[in-house]
């Protein structure tokens, strides 16, 4: 199984992606892991994208590809399928991260959208924040992000649902709800 995890800051795409992961046996790709660890060690990446992630900004493409490819091939060279967690973000990189998936013949089975909307995904970051204290969780920040989510994504979601691989799950509800939904609905895509 292949999954593409989709949904706007404070959604829960790295709590579900990790649980998706766990349950089958797949490979979670956490860009933003990837890139804020790269940071705290103080890496050239890391230094390169920190004042980005800071102001809420969007990694440069050819950055978020690498270790999409990087991660592909991982997943690939292990037998395993993934979890793509944080790309795509826009239609350039929905259409790239295709591209690589074909090259290494491990293209996307399920587009997963966590929808919720956006004052209950504020009022998840601010909590986040008092807890985990990132630097691109700040109201200004999060209110931008949000914004362009919603400008940017609709594309990439009509892009799965026109490839017939889109799966969207009310991520409103409380943890456990959405997780089970989430496992059940992968569970009979794949059957």
């Amino acid at each position: 199984m292949r999954v593409l995890m989709i949904a706007p800051p404070g959604a829960g795409k790295g709590t579900h992606g990790a649980v998706i992961a766990e349950h089958f046996g797949l490979d979670h790709i956490a860009i933003g892991d990837l890139l804020r660890r790269n940071v705290s060690e103080g890496t050239e990446l890391g230094r390169r994208v920190e004042p980005l992630l800071a102001r809420g900004e969007l990694v440069p493409d050819d950055i978020v590809l690498e270790l999409t490819r990087q991660g592909l091939a991982a997943a690939k060279a292990a037998g395993h399928g993934y979890v793509l967690d944080g790309v795509p973000r826009t239609m350039a990189q929905a259409l790239a991260a295709y591209r690589i998936g074909l090259r290494l013949g491990m293209t996307a089975d399920v587009a997963l959208h966590l929808a919720a909307d956006d004052d209950e995904l504020l009022r998840r970051l601010l909590k986040r924040a008092e807890t985990e204290h990132r630097a691109d969780d700040t109201e200004p920040v999060i209110r931008q992000r949000l914004r362009f989510y919603r400008d940017v994504t609709q594309p990439v979601l009509q892009f799965y649902a026109r490839r017939r691989i889109l799966l969207t799950v009310d991520a409103e509800r409380p943890v456990e709800a959405v997780s089970a939904d989430v496992i059940a609905a992968l569970q009979e895509r794949a059957a």
